[in-house]
């Protein structure tokens, strides 16, 4: 059986169980980029309707039912009549969004691909994706976020997927490990200078999200191995650097700052503003 997150981007996985298991999945997401975007709906709805703790399971019969495109309140919307999808179509599913789930927790909307959505149906979509019942999910396709209009862009929360088996970038790869070092050493402003050079050489949201993920996941290691665990590889060489350097506490400080800064980095937070506040919080755990 094909697990369903086979086809997904990781880092946008992870995030996605994060927000379920701590039941903060938004009724609003806008899936763009290389990667395959379908899948990641499929992902996220699978999460809205899955019956287990840790959200999508996979193997539930409301994940299953997912996967097959046939949970009665999961909806691709469609128009094979039509080049673009008809506004009657749009309103049809505004109706629908007010009638409640048939088994599941959320009626689930997915648009495939929002270039065909034309700007008459984004408006007709928006009150009701503002202010429409709490139990109703719209999720959302592009490539390219100009796509969707910036009055329901805006009411999305974005995730920007890599292509498929993409994995991060070298130079993220070094910057994360070049991070986990400055904090390690426990030297005075070096983690702040090393993230006033990222905000001068203008990092992107993403790459930023790249970077502190990859951190996170090296401090991660690091108190595991503070605990006694073994750990390999010139990650493991980082993550025993840190183990060694810092204490448990300063280990654990430093995985809740990384993890906040990567939500503030999904949730459009602007770079400049991550850099700097995650420099000043640093430097107070040191």
């Amino acid at each position: 059986m094909e697990a369903l997150d086979a086809h997904m981007d990781r880092a946008a996985a992870a995030q996605i169980r994060g927000a379920a298991r701590r039941g903060a999945l938004t009724h609003a997401l806008l899936f763009t980029g290389s990667g395959d975007r379908a899948a990641a709906a499929r992902f996220a709805a699978a999460a809205m309707e899955c019956m287990a703790e840790d959200k999508p399971c996979g193997v539930c019969a409301a994940c299953r039912k997912v996967r097959e495109d046939i949970h009665p309140d999961v909806t691709r919307v469609q128009d094979a009549e039509h080049k673009n999808i008809a506004v009657d179509v749009i309103r049809a599913v505004r109706t629908d969004a007010y009638i409640r789930p048939n088994e599941g927790a959320r009626k689930v909307y997915i648009f495939e691909d929002c270039s065909l959505l034309t700007e008459q149906d984004q408006n007709v979509l928006l009150k009701t994706v503002e202010e429409g019942p709490p139990y109703a999910a719209f999720l959302f396709c592009a490539e390219n976020s100009a796509a969707v209009l910036q009055t329901l862009r805006s009411r999305c929360v974005e995730l920007k997927l890599r292509p498929e088996n993409g994995g991060p970038a070298p130079e993220e790869s070094e910057t994360a490990l070049a991070l986990c070092r400055a904090v390690g050493q426990k030297k005075r402003g070096s983690a702040a200078e090393l993230l006033v050079e990222l905000e001068r050489r203008k990092i992107d949201r993403e790459q930023l999200r790249s970077v502190l993920e990859q951190a996170h996941g090296l401090f991660a290691q690091a108190l595991l191995l503070s605990y006694g665990q073994r750990s390999q590889g010139e990650a493991g060489k980082t993550a025993q650097f840190l183990a060694k350097n810092l204490t448990k506490q300063q280990i654990m400080h430093t995985i809740e700052l990384l993890q906040t800064y990567c939500r503030e980095c999904a949730y459009n937070v602007g770079v400049n503003h991550v850099l700097g506040a995650l420099a000043v919080e640093l430097e107070g755990i040191l």
